[in-house]
């Protein structure tokens, strides 16, 4: 048995229907769930529909038609006009349209995972249904009958013995398309798992169902040392460890979510990133094992910091009373520290501002503390770091600050 995971940058047309298939023809899948995303930028359409039903904007109906036009031309592609599928969507298609017409609740989390998995539904029942006209036996899989959760929309948490109980009892001969993020609580309420549910919901199933290995498939040849549209010559990793993943996760890289890869380490369930538009390349492992291969420096770039640096106005030292109220502030304003160092009379640290808080931050801690600073700057992280690849980042700025620990070092730089 098998687990794909395909994104929405896989499926966002007719094309990338016809190449998902012909990837299973080519990987002679016989036995396999495949977890798919919404279709191209579709939640993000989902989410523009929610705000225009919540504000009652009169673009709703017109944004809601978007939704079935963007549908239709694919399904125009890939089907005859009297096939089962166009009435499949136009089914789908009016669920949405009752729950808007029904709905009561103005609870904004519960109404954006009742909206938001629509985009699911409508690009598995696509791909089942070309799947089948190609002569691809395959099932349609409603993924709110197995994963259960709680009701923490849009951060649901798994209920993994009821999942567990679930999955387990299906049948380990065929192919089965189903949607990815979503789950289902006791209310039979639909939920959504949060940042990167649906590599996500291929981890529960992969997990479930005792698997070898699970491939997410996406349009990068697999798992890279540096990011190529910032550093020329990035190489391939071909393999790497669970806690490598991990690490360079928490650094900022883009690989895959620590949630996404703890079930797998516990079963010891092979993680494969492969190319959906490069079959040749064998992809990245992560697996348990050696760090990395090949053994190179692994570099991790975060745009749009703000460096900071406070210290007392009294000139007192920098204690554990002053970092205690400080980290304090940062929570309250929800600035992420990416990088710490601190010193007898001033502490120095590396933040994101992603909810637009800085300015209210600023005023506030301003009140106790001196504080400079620095915005829009660049945070390099470097894994396995040799005096080359340090060389090597030195020299794409100003350098503001560098911190050694072991083998990572970390460079703010203008």
């Amino acid at each position: 048995m098998k687990v794909f995971k395909f994104g929405g940058a896989s499926v966002k047309d007719a094309q990338g229907v016809q190449n998902l298939a012909q990837i299973l023809k080519n990987e002679a899948v016989e036995d396999a769930v495949i977890v798919v995303s919404a279709m191209g930028k579709m939640t993000n359409a989902m989410e523009s529909i929610l705000d225009s039903y919540l504000r009652k904007d009169v673009d709703l109906s017109y944004k809601i038609n978007k939704i079935k036009w963007f549908h239709s031309e694919i399904i125009e592609e890939l089907f005859p006009a009297n096939h089962e599928i166009f009435m499949d969507v136009e089914l789908i298609m009016g669920q949405m349209a009752g729950f808007f017409a029904t709905n009561k609740s103005k609870k904004y989390d519960f109404v954006y995972d009742q909206v938001v998995g629509f985009g699911e539904l409508l690009s598995t029942k696509i791909i089942a249904a070309y799947l089948n006209f190609v002569r691809i036996k395959s099932d349609w899989l409603d993924v709110r009958d197995y994963i259960k959760t709680n009701s923490h929309y849009r951060e649901a948490a798994v209920d993994w013995h009821k999942t567990n109980q679930k999955i387990s009892r299906i049948n380990k001969k065929g192919i089965y398309i189903t949607q990815g993020f979503l789950g289902c609580d006791t209310r039979g309420k639909t939920t959504t798992l949060g940042r990167e549910g649906s590599d996500f919901s291929a981890a529960i199933f992969a997990y479930c169902m005792g698997v070898a290995e699970l491939t997410i498939w996406k349009d990068v040849d697999g798992v890279l040392n540096a990011d190529p549209r910032y550093f020329e010559d990035a190489v391939l990793l071909n393999r790497i460890s669970y806690n490598e993943s991990l690490e360079m996760a928490f650094y900022g890289a883009s690989v895959i979510h620590p949630k996404t890869i703890k079930p797998l380490e516990n079963k010891g369930i092979n993680l494969r990133v492969r190319s959906f538009l490069n079959l040749a390349n064998s992809g990245t492992i992560i697996s348990k094992g050696e760090a990395l291969e090949p053994e190179v420096s692994c570099f991790i770039l975060k745009h749009d910091q703000i460096f900071l640096s406070i210290s007392a106005k009294d000139f007192s030292f920098m204690v554990e009373h002053n970092l205690s109220d400080i980290f304090k502030t940062f929570h309250q304003y929800k600035l992420k520290v990416n990088l710490i160092q601190n010193s007898a009379l001033s502490f120095s640290v590396c933040v994101e501002d992603k909810y637009h808080n800085f300015d209210r931050f600023l005023d506030d801690i301003s009140r106790d503390f001196k504080v400079s600073f620095d915005k829009n700057v660049k945070l390099f992280t470097i894994r396995h770091a040799t005096n080359e690849a340090v060389s090597f980042v030195e020299d794409k700025g100003q350098v503001i600050l560098k911190q050694m620990t072991g083998e990572v070092v970390q460079i703010v730089a203008n």
